[in-house]
């Protein structure tokens, strides 16, 4: 593999990923702090906990029969292309952040709200003081996330196909190299994943210590 298109496939997995991740925050972050201030009945946390082992296939599935051409959103043309992939990926991810900030925030969520009160605030400011409050939890969860995105493979075989210069991924083309035969070439794609993924990881965590 010339080294161009393994920019192209890091960098294809790298936005993929991020998006994925964003948009399990902006769904998982009202999710966890929702769940940390109404304190619910135990079946919407056994559901969010077991989303966290959510099976990639299974998940590429299910958006395979939305997307393809006779499913019910087969007519947006999403199927095998990045936009896909992000969507099941963001699924992945979604149960991960917002278990990680309903965990951290749980605890503190009284508290909070009696501070906030105690200070003059309405219950509107309780969310965001609360969200800052468990920004540690928010970020742990964000580092979960993605790694659960940028390391899915099952998913993106899927809905992505595996198109070479269109919705190769880091995890599809190891696939492909070992399928191959090419295991020298899979294993410097692995390589290359693992130090994406601690490179992020790391990046979340020192901005977490910093905030």
């Amino acid at each position: 593999m010339e080294a161009q298109e393994l920019w192209e496939i890091t960098l294809r997995s790298l936005l993929v990923a991020g998006l994925a991740t964003f948009l399990a925050g902006v769904f998982g972050v009202p999710l966890g702090l929702f769940l940390a201030l109404r304190a619910p009945g135990r079946l919407p946390r056994v559901l969010l906990y077991t989303g966290m082992g959510l099976p990639s296939v299974v998940v590429g599935l299910l958006f395979y029969l939305l997307l393809s051409r006779q499913g019910p959103l087969g007519g947006l043309g999403l199927l095998y292309t990045p936009w896909a992939m992000v969507l099941a990926q963001a699924v992945l991810a979604l149960p991960l952040v917002a278990s990680f900030l309903y965990a951290g925030a749980r605890a503190r969520a009284e508290e909070v709200r009696a501070l906030v009160k105690s200070l003059g605030g309405r219950e509107a400011q309780v969310p965001p003081t609360l969200l800052w409050e468990s920004r540690r939890a928010l970020a742990a969860g964000l580092a979960s996330g993605f790694g659960a995105a940028i390391s899915e493979v099952g998913a993106a075989t899927l809905v992505g196909g595996d198109i070479r210069h269109q919705t190769r991924v880091l995890t599809t083309a190891i696939v492909l190299e070992t399928r191959k035969g090419e295991l020298e070439a899979a294993l410097a794609l692995g390589a290359v994943l693992l130090g994406v993924s601690l490179l992020v990881v790391a990046l979340l965590l020192i901005l977490e210590e910093d905030a």
